[in-house]
């Protein structure tokens, strides 16, 4: 009588998984890619194991530059040993323990930097436009946003001739609203109100009641 005897493989007396994410077979498919004399067949070998890689992880092809990436997570399961012609610069173990470079945090090299960066790119493009309808809609649409913002960082109600001043420094004189009584008496204003005024069934009703009098007053004083 023969006895067949299973001799069972733990983990812990296996090589060490480098991306425990893509699992032991493809962990030994790379293995075996780095055996493979010809250069020519490692080539082949390590596009099919990049598609496998995409294969079995569908997630990293909603990431930005995935095929990078799985060229990247080869070479890591290679220990960064692996020679093939890589359609990426290869990964070295230098640039994943090397820092990544401090990030400039945007400053503003102004007085008002509680406006933002955005308000300052909007008053360029305000500035660069021509005369008419268009660049005076910027400009009060800038004014404001920019009340807005004074309003929220400093926790105070800021007067419109303020914002006016702050708006023709920062624009270096070139736009200029200090001809205007406030904000309200804009034409941002004034379409705003009206646009809700005409919503407003309320103010509908209310014009058209207005108007039925006004009409009948006026037959009334020719009849006369």
């Amino acid at each position: 009588m023969f006895y067949i005897c299973t001799i069972m493989e733990y983990n812990t007396d296996r090589t060490q998984l480098l991306m425990p994410e893509y699992g032991r077979n493809i962990q030994q498919l790379v293995e075996h890619c780095k055996t493979l004399t010809s250069k020519e067949e490692r080539n082949e070998m390590a596009l099919a194991i990049v598609e496998f890689m995409g294969q079995r992880n569908p997630h990293l092809r909603d990431e930005e530059n995935y095929k990078h990436k799985l060229w990247d997570h080869l070479f890591i399961l290679s220990n960064y040993e692996l020679d093939v012609d890589s359609p990426y610069p290869p990964v070295s173990a230098e640039d994943l323990i090397s820092k990544p470079r401090k990030m400039d945090y945007p400053s503003l090299d102004n007085a008002y930097k509680f406006y933002g960066k955005s308000i300052l790119q909007l008053i360029e493009k305000a500035i660069a436009l021509e005369e008419g309808d268009e660049k005076e809609a910027l400009t009060h649409v800038i004014a404001n946003n920019m009340k807005k913002s004074y309003n929220v960082y400093n926790k105070e109600h800021v007067q419109d001739d303020v914002i006016f001043r702050h708006l023709k420094e920062l624009s270096g004189d070139k736009l200029d609203l200090t001809g205007l009584e406030s904000l309200e008496r804009s034409k941002i204003y004034y379409a705003a109100n009206r646009n809700n005024n005409n919503r407003n069934p309320n103010n509908r009703n209310n014009n058209q009641n207005n108007n039925r009098k006004n009409n009948f007053q006026n037959h009334k004083n020719n009849r006369r």
